[in-house]
Formats: C-alpha cells, sequence, structure tokens
C-alpha cells in the first residue's frame, strides 16, 4: 500500500476509533485527540486534572478501543520500583526466576504519578525513553507499542512529590482537563446513573499502531516548518537572543531540543488525522500548547502577576 493510500486509511480508522470512544467519554474532544496524537506518534501524555474528570476512565476506553494489553499502577507513597518493574523470586527448584510487574504491558496507567518518591518514579524512566527494563543486570525489552499515560490532581499538593524536570520532559504531552459543560454533564449523568453500559470494541491490533507510527514518521516536512518549529523552541529561553520581553521577564528556563522533536513529530500526526499528507506551521502551532506547557518554568514573578502558560506559549507564535 502506497503512503498515500495509508494516509486516507488512517483518516478511516481515527474517525471510527473517536466515535467508539465517545461512546463512553463524553466531550473532552480535545483531550482525547491530544491523547491518540501522542499514542500514534509514539509518546507519552501527562493528564492534570482534579477528581472526578474520568481521566481514569478515558485511557481505560482508548486502551481497549485500540486493542492494546492495559495495566493501572496506582502510585502511592509506600510504592517501591520492584512493585512496578517486578522481581527475581526462588521458585521450587531453587532457581531465580523474574516475574514481571504490571510495567509489561502496551499501555501503563500511572494513576497519581506524583503521590510516589522520586525512587520509584524514576523506575519509569528507562522504560519511557528506552522501551526496555533492567532488574538485577537482566535486560528486558517491551513489547510495542507503549505508552506510559499519567495522571496527576492538581489541587492536593500535601504527601506529593513534584516530577523532576527530565521526567515531565520524558511526556511529549501535558494535558489539562477542564470542568465539562453544562449539557456533558448532564449527559454524563445520565449514561451513568443507568444499569447499561456500552461495549466498546478494538478496532486496531498492536501490529497496525506500530505501522501507523512508522508511516507517520515517514511523512515529508517542509524545512520552512522545521525551522518554525525550531525557532518557536528557542524563543522560550530567556538567555536566546530571539526570546520575547515576556519570556525574558517571566521565565526561568526554557523548552530542551526534545520539545523541537515531539512538535514536528505530534504535527505529522496532527496533519494526518485531518487528511494532510505534510504538516504546516498551522500543525505546529495546534499542537504547541500541550508540548510546550511543562517544558517552560515560570519565575516567581510569573506567579506573582497571575501570567499563564498558555499567555507565554501564544507571544512565540
Amino acid at each position: 500500500m502506497s503512503d498515500v493510500a495509508a494516509v486516507e486509511q488512517f483518516v478511516k480508522k481515527y474517525k471510527a476509533l473517536r466515535i467508539e470512544i465517545a461512546k463512553v467519554i463524553v466531550g473532552q474532544d480535545e483531550v482525547v485527540n491530544q491523547i491518540l496524537i501522542s499514542i500514534f506518534s509514539g509518546g507519552h501524555a501527562l493528564l492534570i486534572g482534579v477528581p472526578g474528570l474520568a481521566k481514569t476512565l478515558m485511557v481505560n476506553t482508548i486502551a481497549q478501543a485500540l486493542g492494546l494489553d492495559f495495566k493501572r499502577i496506582q502510585f502511592t507513597p509506600d510504592l517501591m520500583p520492584s512493585d512496578i518493574l517486578g522481581s527475581e523470586i526462588l521458585d521450587e527448584n531453587r532457581q531465580f526466576k523474574f516475574i514481571k510487574g504490571p510495567i509489561f504491558a502496551n499501555i501503563i496507567l500511572a494513576d497519581e504519578i506524583n503521590r510516589t518518591p522520586p525512587k520509584t518514579q524514576a523506575a519509569l524512566l528507562e522504560a519511557m525513553q528506552e522501551r526496555s527494563v533492567t532488574v538485577a543486570g537482566h535486560h528486558y525489552q517491551l513489547s510495542l507499542p507503549y505508552f506510559v499515560l499519567a495522571t496527576q490532581n492538581p489541587i492536593e499538593q500535601e504527601g506529593t512529590y513534584p516530577l523532576p524536570e527530565a521526567q515531565l520532559d520524558r511526556f511529549m504531552f501535558a494535558i489539562h482537563l477542564e470542568y465539562p459543560s453544562f449539557k456533558e454533564e448532564v449527559q454524563v449523568v445520565k449514561a451513568t446513573t443507568t444499569d447499561s453500559k456500552p461495549t466498546v470494541n478494538p478496532l486496531f491490533s498492536a501490529q497496525e499502531i506500530n505501522d501507523f507510527q512508522s508511516l507517520i514518521r515517514r511523512i515529508p516536512v517542509a524545512d520552512n516548518v522545521i525551522e518554525y518549529a525550531v525557532a518557536m523552541v528557542g524563543k522560550t529561553r530567556p538567555k536566546d537572543t530571539s526570546a520575547s520581553g515576556l519570556v525574558k521577564e517571566f521565565v526561568d528556563w526554557g523548552a530542551g531540543p526534545r520539545a523541537s522533536q515531539n512538535l514536528i513529530l505530534a504535527a505529522k500526526t496532527h496533519a494526518a488525522i485531518n487528511g494532510k499528507f505534510s504538516p504546516d506551521i498551522e500543525d505546529v502551532q495546534a499542537v504547541a500548547s500541550g508540548i510546550l506547557r511543562h517544558r517552560i518554568i515560570k519565575n516567581y514573578k510569573a506567579e506573582a502577576e497571575g501570567i499563564s502558560d498558555e499567555q507565554i506559549i501564544k507571544s512565540l507564535f
């Protein structure tokens, strides 16, 4: 199949996937879009929202619709790295045997990732970057496709451990979930207080998702679009000559090269789901918020004056 035909097929399957997810998830179109863009780009996503906004349900539904193996890890202050990665035990023949932990799945829901100490958070780093795990000197490859979708509650900050910048940088998207509108909330209440449970049909196989990820990487990008993305990321760095007055005044640290890579990958996926065969500057702008939001570290002045991430990101366009 030619790449053009493959992109057309991808558009059809993507629309069907959105319909399947909408059976369970009411509204939240932009959030679902960003999660799916990160999945088809081969990246991870961090969902930030108050309790009760169906973050866990959303990830579960997406995993079902994609036909992927799904595991949920509830992060708690006493969770140990071995609880995630697995551990070696002595079997009945007195031989060491490795029991795989929940990290060995296609989609990992890291629920309330900021509830656990850095030692356990760091257990995810190798899996997220190299798609492999090292336990007791043995190297284990994880089955592809592999995604970590983590959730974080922005309200309750007591007894939490903020993610270090190096780990935040490994998430392709940071996605903020807002409260549903009045109409959407009415629909949610109607749907969830009855006895009927919608069935979500798996539409993809793991191999198909791997193939679509390869297809997206093969999408050509014009040099001016790549230069635009790299220039946009450069403008987030306060010491850069191209940085805007807003960045120089309110930002301590800007985004690194991983942001530029992710901007182009996500722009390719954004173009593909809209039936385009190459991304343009509009596609880069469409994904910029989710990709740059968690990579820009504001200073105290920004907090004091109520300068939002969105304002800073919009000033880069």
